[in-house]
């Protein structure tokens, strides 16, 4: 991997824990931009995001899916405009077939 710009979409969902701490949807807006404005690969992204979502929140589960197209593709090399890397990251309650794959039907509308 290398550090040249990319640009996209961070989707994120998480459940609530027992607690029911909740957030506010401009601070998910927040913590997403608190990783993606640092030198950054996608993957690592990611998993911060989660992970942190975890951390603050100790929900039942989190799931973050980032959608990006990375200017090495569309300014060098293969030069593919247009094509999207996606990535994810999965904790708790969210792993559960059943659960996960209804969120990634919600983000991914399908």
């Amino acid at each position: 991997h290398h550090l040249v710009p990319f640009y996209g979409f961070a989707h994120v969902a998480y459940i609530p824990g027992e607690d029911g701490r909740i957030t506010g949807l401009s601070k998910l807006a927040r913590l997403v931009d608190v990783y993606a404005k640092r030198p950054q690969v996608q993957e690592r992204l990611t998993t911060q995001i989660a992970d942190s979502l975890c951390r603050l929140l100790k929900p039942r589960g989190v799931i973050v899916v980032v959608e990006a197209e990375h200017l090495c593709m569309t300014m060098r090399g293969v030069r593919k405009p247009g094509a999207k890397t996606v990535t994810s990251a999965v904790r708790g309650q969210l792993r559960i077939p059943a659960t996960r794959a209804e969120a990634m039907s919600l983000i991914l509308g399908h």
